[in-house]
Parts: C-alpha cells; sequence; structure tokens
C-alpha cells in the first residue's frame, strides 16, 4: 500500500477572492434606520467596515462602480433587560445592534448575499447606556464587522 498525503490549508482573517478578477469594492452609506438612534454609530461603524476590509484585503475601496459592493442600513438599536435579581429589578441590560447587509458580486450574482446580522453587548444595569454607549457600540461594532466580512468577502 502506497502512503498517501494530503494537506489542509486554513486562511483565517482573510478573504477568499480571486485577485485576479476581483479589484474593486464600494462600501455604501449605512443609514440608521432604527426607532433610537445613537448619531456617532453610522459613521463608526461604516469607518470600522472600510478599515477592515483594507487590512485583510486587497481590494481597492472606491466610490462609484466597482467589482463588489457593500451597501445596507442600521435596522436596530434596542435595549432589553436581561437577568433579573432578587428584588425583581433587571441586573443586566443587553444593548443589540442590527445591521441588513446586500453583498452584490458583479462577477458571479451566485455569491451575493443580502443579509441581517446582530451582535449585543451586556452591561450591569446600575450603569447608564450614556456611560457605556462609546464602548459598547465600538464592542459591538467589531463584532458586527467580523461576522459581515466572513459571510461576504470571508466566503466562510
Amino acid at each position: 500500500m502506497i502512503p498517501t498525503a494530503c494537506s489542509i490549508s486554513y486562511k483565517l482573517n482573510g478573504a477568499a477572492l480571486d485577485y485576479s478578477l476581483y479589484k474593486t469594492v464600494y462600501i455604501g452609506q449605512f443609514p440608521i434606520r432604527a426607532a433610537l438612534v445613537y448619531a456617532p454609530l453610522q459613521s463608526l461603524f461604516e469607518n470600522s467596515l472600510t478599515d477592515y476590509v483594507r487590512s485583510n484585503t486587497r481590494l481597492q475601496v472606491v466610490d462609484g462602480q466597482a467589482d463588489l459592493d457593500l451597501t445596507g442600513e442600521i435596522t436596530g438599536y434596542t435595549l432589553t433587560p436581561q437577568s433579573v435579581n432578587e428584588n425583581a429589578v433587571a441586573a443586566q441590560t443587553r444593548l443589540t445592534i442590527t445591521v441588513r447587509v446586500k453583498y452584490t458580486d458583479h462577477k458571479d450574482e451566485s455569491k451575493d448575499v443580502d443579509q441581517t446580522f446582530s451582535a449585543y453587548y451586556d452591561f450591569d444595569s446600575s450603569y447608564m447606556l450614556t456611560d457605556i454607549q462609546d464602548q459598547a457600540c465600538e464592542d459591538i461594532t467589531n463584532q458586527l464587522v467580523t461576522l459581515i466580512f466572513n459571510a461576504t468577502l470571508g466566503n466562510w
């Protein structure tokens, strides 16, 4: 019997793109369409997504026509009580941000994605949202950007 060998390769945090085919990506605005609005969230999200794509691909981010498009909207910004303490008061509060993303592959429409992504941040209810909002939004945005990248450009 002849021994056989195989190799497995993984590419973490990198795009699964054929760079001979894909050169450019357009990242559109993600307007806030949620009932609650935290104004800095839109620019935080758009900048984080753009920076992540630039850091993890060789694609050129362009304004206008591109090989790939990432567009969407921030559809949810909600607070919900979580665990309840012995006094029947919420001990934890969850901030959840939801983003709808439309990924268009102009070279292969079978790779198009129209999906909603959510991520959350739990915090002690003794804090006001205004006390933790900046940190919470940054953490949630990082989670969302990773999820979106993996579902689109990462091709997971």
